[in-house]
């Protein structure tokens, strides 16, 4: 039986994917495993703890999951909505919720934000969303990847799209756990090289393979999972039109699912542009798991707090 409590994450947040370290990675995903599996023996875990949410950006699965995570593992939240260091500076709201609150989740335009929460604030901060990173999505998709593969090593796993923050967080995430990762991408839409440099280290010491191209067939080939996502994320909706010319060769469609391996998994994030990105017959198909990623946000985010917070209030 998995313990109660794991050792807090040594950075104390997760700003970034890399907040883990391998190691704690692959331990934060056994206890979602195990949370999910038996979710009555940690329903007091987090009992008397308050998580506050910050969001700048509109969500479901995101504020949806937090809040019943926190209430499941007998805690609770708080939410605000709106621009975070408008009204008050990002360090002022920092050091204002620290005083009343256990742990802090931001959802944010920018990366900065989240950086400047956990610079200021003592308690936790969870990146649940920037411009660079989405490291809650990628954890929930390497727990849904897992209980379909049977585990991680050696298996192929292509996105298609644009290279954005889930693009980065699933490099990372996949480079670290062995998956061979394909980012298929129009030029000019690659992923932050900084970030690819990282991922290909890691893969070095894995055995995974990192590709990012823009020939679809190249990519897609021998991939077990197809993952898209909206081509303009919020923010850019001012560049929806072009990206939709750009992006259009690269929909998601039966066709495009021919070039995977047979069999191959449907993913996506959510929320779907239905026949834009993907078409409706991919995403209802059988290999589609795009609800097991939204369920699994839960018991990862779960195994999240119960590893930066320690045990009840007292």
């Amino acid at each position: 039986m998995q313990p109660l409590f794991l050792p807090r994450l040594a950075a104390g947040d997760l700003t970034t994917d890399l907040d883990l370290t391998s190691a704690e990675l692959v331990s934060l995903l056994e206890l979602a495993a195990a949370v999910k599996g038996e979710p009555g023996q940690y329903r007091s875990a987090l009992r008397g703890r308050i998580v506050s949410l910050l969001f700048e950006k509109p969500s479901l699965r995101t504020r949806v999951t937090f809040e019943v995570a926190a209430k499941q593992l007998g805690g609770d939240s708080i939410l605000t909505i709106g621009p975070v260091g408008g009204r008050e500076p990002v360090q002022d709201v920092a050091r204002n919720l620290e005083r009343w609150t256990d742990l802090i989740v931001a959802r944010t335009f920018s990366q900065k934000t989240v950086d400047d929460l956990a610079r200021y604030a003592q308690a936790p901060v969870v990146n649940a969303l920037s411009d660079m990173y989405h490291p809650c999505q990628a954890l929930a998709d390497m727990q849904t990847l897992r209980e379909h593969w049977g585990g991680w090593q050696g298996h192929k796993l292509t996105y298609v799209g644009d290279g954005n923050n889930v693009a980065h967080s699933l490099m990372l995430d996949s480079a670290r756990l062995g998956i061979h990762y394909s980012c298929v991408t129009p030029a000019g839409y690659e992923p932050n090289e900084q970030i690819a440099e990282k991922a290909r280290a890691y893969a070095a010491e894995t055995g995974a393979k990192i590709e990012i191209t823009s020939d679809a067939a190249e990519g897609l080939k021998g991939a077990e999972a197809v993952y898209t996502d909206v081509w303009a994320s919020m923010g850019q909706e001012h560049e929806a039109a072009e990206r939709a010319r750009t992006f259009a060769a690269y929909q998601v469609n039966a066709e495009l699912m021919r070039l995977a391996a047979p069999g191959a998994l449907f993913m996506h994030c959510l929320p779907a542009h239905r026949e834009e990105e993907v078409t409706d017959e991919v995403i209802e198909s059988a290999t589609s798991v795009v609800f097991d990623q939204a369920e699994n946000r839960l018991h990862a985010q779960k195994a999240l707090l119960l590893m930066l917070l320690d045990g009840p209030a007292r």
